[in-house]
């Protein structure tokens, strides 16, 4: 159970004998365990470093348990603040990296090479998908984040989609699970379904993506900020590490219709696909702002449904309730 805190198997099973029994000594506890007093002396220096594990007060050279609601609650601690730094680490390399590439784009106006042709802002990536639409000859890979789709979108996709599926072209379309409780996408993507079109849900997408015949493909310039434009990617070994990314995620995918691995509430025992998912980023100590968006919903719905979760696993902080979910097999952390 305590290897969702960097815990061993080994180190746990001390642990445990230990808070059931304070007096017992190395050679007591490895002869309990059938372990050697080296591993006994690792397992003290391992649960030492997690603050399982003090020094006596009263004996010396003895070490006593510490009680797990204070010792697990500063393994959390510890655990949160080291994924708050390591997020703030990931969020100034992606700066950086912005800063970097609108640098260069300043240095090289209207760059564009064999592989890579830029499109700035939105009206610029739906000209070039209405010229590259009636050209496209069996299949259009997309992935559609964001949640419900506004009615502009929905407005300027629907012409070249519903052409698309005249000539017999496979559409495989993957939208976020929220959009089953948002009327006007949901009503778009069940007349796209009556024409022909394959539609699946996901809890969380990694970023939007429209593949064309698995030659060409367009992915945004800001990956938090599609109104900022996008790229048209010619190159086979781009294309092809996309389209294996859609794979996968198709895999995995809900077909709109089905039902059998969708609820949209979840229960006691068992949350829905978007809970999970929920966990897992409250987990990575993401923010509010950042979850609701990954999953397509509103910041007030993701705050109230992060805090029946809570409730549902005793947790007292949002990362508490990814750990605890992780030890009831709920999610995984790796």
């Amino acid at each position: 159970m305590l290897h969702v805190f960097g815990i061993s198997d080994r180190a746990e099973a001390v642990y445990r004998v230990m808070l059931s029994d304070p007096s017992l000594g190395v050679s007591d506890l490895a002869g309990r365990l059938s372990i050697t007093p080296e591993d006994v002396r690792s397992a003290f220096d391992e649960l030492a470093r997690a603050a399982l594990l003090r020094p006596s007060l009263t004996t010396p050279d003895q070490w006593r348990a510490v009680s797990p609601e204070a010792g697990l609650e500063a393994v959390l601690a510890r655990q949160e603040a080291e994924l708050v730094a390591q997020r703030n680490r990931i969020e100034e390399a992606r700066a950086a990296a912005a800063a970097l590439m609108a640098e260069y784009t300043k240095l090289r106006p209207g760059w564009q090479y064999a592989e890579v042709e830029q499109l700035i802002g939105v009206a610029a990536v739906r000209e070039r998908i209405g010229e590259l639409a009636p050209t496209v000859g069996s299949e259009v890979l997309n992935f559609q984040p964001g949640g419900g789709q506004s009615q502009d979108s929905l407005d300027a996709s629907s012409p070249h989609d519903e052409h698309m599926l005249q000539r017999g072209v496979r559409l495989r379309y993957v939208y976020l699970d929220s959009v089953r409780n948002d009327p006007r996408t949901l009503s778009y993507v069940r007349w796209l379904t009556e024409l022909g079109g394959e539609i699946r849900t996901v809890p969380a997408l990694p970023m939007r993506m429209i593949v064309y015949d698995r030659k060409l493909g367009i992915v945004p310039i800001d990956m938090d900020d599609s109104r900022a434009g996008g790229v048209l990617i010619h190159g086979p070994g781009m294309i092809t590490a996309l389209t294996a990314l859609f794979e996968h995620v198709w895999m995995n995918a809900v077909p709109l219709g089905d039902q059998r691995r969708h609820r949209a509430k979840g229960t006691a025992e068992e949350p829905s696909s978007q809970e999970r998912e929920m966990l897992r980023l409250l987990a990575q100590g993401l923010t509010d702002e950042l979850v609701a968006r990954k999953l397509g919903v509103s910041v007030r719905t993701m705050r109230r449904v992060a805090a029946a979760l809570m409730e549902r696993l005793g947790a007292r902080s949002r990362f508490q309730a990814g750990a605890l979910a992780a030890s009831k097999g709920w999610i995984d952390l790796d």
